[in-house]
């Protein structure tokens, strides 16, 4: 069963690769710096493990009795959950949500039915509970356990292929290398003709156009960077065959970005790698470290094939190679087999990709069609914002600012540190304007919400699982009313944002009767569709009649974490229901616009309820009255909105 995770989302892995460039290993002789690991939120859930996270668990000393069939899987399930707990805490998060996923999966494909069984049934609460608890405190770090996509880096593809040398393509680029005009040193051989004969067909073709349609994008950033560290224009090349000009390319060794540093080189070269951000995929970071790098490559081997080599595998492994054998020339090493294979096809892949590519009519590449550079504002800010609130501003989508910040590893920017953010063209004075309604603090919790036609103050509120009087507060509203298409500033607790503590922590159980749909039932229990497809590893709008659905319902407004019940029954229809909203957009309200006169206090360790009503000269029912979802339990860090 697939859990309260934000659809986003980029897997983020941790080991700690050093190299250079895309080079699959360290050499032994080559001294890199060990870059500091990548770790997850360092606040501990209340239920992860007291060992450290980086350690298995232990294995369970008892095992199961073989005869008690729910003893055994129980036993599974921990095994799994535990798991699950050990690879969050050492940041692995996609790994975690697998070991989530299959602790889920083990109990509801069981024989056993949990809600027959009492133990089962405990031990679902339980992991429900405690992986809730888990994603409370990555939200409190930013936004859970969103990780940003990456793409496969087409290095990789090239070099699992073996083509035939096609004695018409080698002689036709014998006849066009010797009009082709490089700044790199061209040559041609069966090993660079076959790799031509590649990308002549049609997969390599495909890879080919997409890399250089995509290259327009930074071709004059790439130009002016190399030309600035004095190194050849053409080394553009060796990013086209790296990474097609892609960001977010990752190899199956770990490299990453458009020149496919492994962790270690990159940390030389000042890319810094953290929880929040990876240089590495930062184009313009990039390309200056790749150039510096390259140069410093040159220097010390004085070739530029044996250059190219070195940042493949390493300065030490080709410093190796030219010791053993006494010969300084990447050509001679490749016929003596001193250099690992993927080294010994990376030179050749690059020198054909180059050929090609200045040669576009000769190899029918004279239709691709370059990409324009995409314009952007820059706003450095030195706070953490979420990148739905920044899209919300801007009216634009999360997608885009993701694609403007490939570095972004989170749909957040980085706690205690500053960040430039990538905004589209002519939107920063829009930004800037907009986030000052919005506290510091409260930057990647608040939400800004467009009002639609039909909605309502009230139906918004229970969207976002507040209250109208919060929205009304904030927004300096007068009433009710609400302006269709004008912009509400949504407060919303840390914690309380999303559907992570919106929904009750015990399950109702409602067996389908027959015309049910999926998007029926999820009308009656006033919850997303998308949400029973997770809970019950659903796929389309049809369910079969008779199957038991575990539904866990939506806090009523103003309530407490309330317990749903095991009835059979959904609960009654309400007016307004199933998107019909009570009242109708009006055009007399204020908009976000207004200034705030709500008093908001950060709760504080140890405070109680009574104890801020007292030093606000207000009482308990008030705070209830003006905070959606307030239980005496408070956590430190939550936002009350005080209103005398």
């Amino acid at each position: 069963m697939r859990f309260l995770w934000y659809p986003v989302a980029p897997a983020l892995l941790l080991a700690l690769l050093l190299g250079t460039g895309c080079e699959p290993s360290q050499p032994k002789n080559t001294a890199a710096k060990v870059p500091p690991q990548a770790t997850a939120p360092t606040e501990k859930p209340p239920n992860a493990p007291a060992s450290s996270p980086q350690v298995s668990p232990a294995p369970v000393s008892v095992a199961p009795n073989p005869s008690d069939p729910a003893e055994a899987l129980i036993a599974r399930v921990e095994k799994l959950y535990n798991a699950g707990q050990a690879n969050y805490q050492a940041g692995h998060l996609d790994a975690a949500r697998q070991n989530f996923d299959q602790a889920f999966n083990a109990l509801l494909s069981s024989n056993i039915p949990v809600r027959d069984n009492p133990r089962l049934e405990h031990e679902f609460d339980k992991i429900v509970d405690g992986i809730r608890d888990l994603e409370i405190v990555a939200l409190r770090e930013g936004d859970g356990f969103t990780e940003q996509h990456s793409e496969p880096a087409p290095i990789d593809e090239a070099n699992d292929v073996t083509f035939p040398v096609d004695p018409a393509i080698r002689a036709k680029a014998e006849t066009e290398i010797k009009t082709t005009k490089s700044d790199l040193p061209l040559m041609l051989n069966d090993q660079v003709a076959m790799f031509i004969n590649y990308f002549s067909s049609t997969k390599g073709r495909l890879t080919l156009e997409h890399g250089l349609a995509r290259a327009g994008r930074y071709h004059d950033m790439i130009s002016q960077t190399l030309k600035q560290e004095g190194v050849p224009q053409d080394l553009i090349y060796l990013a086209m065959a790296e990474s097609g000009f892609q960001p977010l390319a990752v190899s199956r060794a770990g490299a990453r970005g458009m020149w496919q540093f492994m962790a270690g080189r990159g940390s030389e070269y000042g890319l810094d790698r953290n929880w929040w951000v990876d240089e590495r995929q930062d184009p313009v970071k990039s390309t200056q470290a790749a150039a510096r790098h390259l140069k410093d490559l040159y220097q010390e081997f004085g070739d530029w094939y044996l250059a190219m080599a070195a940042y493949n595998t390493g300065p030490g492994n080709v410093q190796h190679a030219v010791e053993r054998t006494g010969y300084a020339d990447f050509w001679e090493l490749y016929r003596r087999g001193v250099l690992p294979q993927e080294t010994r096809n990376y030179v050749p892949i690059i020198v054909a990709v180059t050929i090609m590519a200045k040669n576009p009519v000769q190899y029918g590449l004279e239709n691709v069609v370059p990409e324009q550079p995409v314009p952007t504002d820059q706003v450095t800010i030195n706070y953490p914002v979420d990148l739905r609130l920044v899209a919300e501003c801007l009216d634009t989508s999360a997608s885009t600012l993701q694609q403007l910040n490939p570095s972004l590893l989170r749909m957040t920017t980085p706690k205690d540190q500053s960040f430039t953010l990538n905004l589209p063209a002519g939107t920063k004075d829009k930004y800037e304007t907009a986030i000052a309604l919005i506290p510091p603090d409260m930057r990647t919790f608040w939400r800004y919400h467009r009002v639609e036609y039909g909605e309502s103050l009230a139906s918004i509120a229970r969207k976002y699982r507040t209250s109208a009087g919060v929205i009304e507060e904030a927004n300096s509203l007068s009433g009710e009313e609400v302006t269709v298409g004008s912009k509400l500033i949504i407060p919303i607790a840390p914690g309380q944002s999303g559907d992570t503590v919106a929904y009750s922590r015990k399950a109702t159980r409602y067996k389908v009767r027959k015309g049910d749909t999926l998007g029926s039932i999820a009308d009656d229990f006033e919850v997303p569709v998308e949400k029973l497809r997770k809970w019950n590893h659903l796929r389309g709008n049809t369910v079969a009649v008779g199957r038991t659905l575990t539904i866990y319902k939506p806090l009523a407004e103003g309530g407490g974490p309330a317990v749903a019940s095991s009835g059979d029954d959904p609960p009654s229809s309400k007016s307004g229901k199933k998107g019909k909203a009570t009242t109708s957009a009006k055009s007399r309200s204020k908009t976000a616009t207004g200034s705030h006169t709500a008093t908001y206090h950060k709760v504080k360790k140890g405070e109680t309820l009574s104890g801020i009503a007292r030093s606000y000269n207000t009482t308990v029912a008030n705070l209830k009255k003006n905070n959606a979802n307030l239980s005496a339990d408070l956590r430190p860090g939550d936002i009350l909105v005080i209103r005398k």
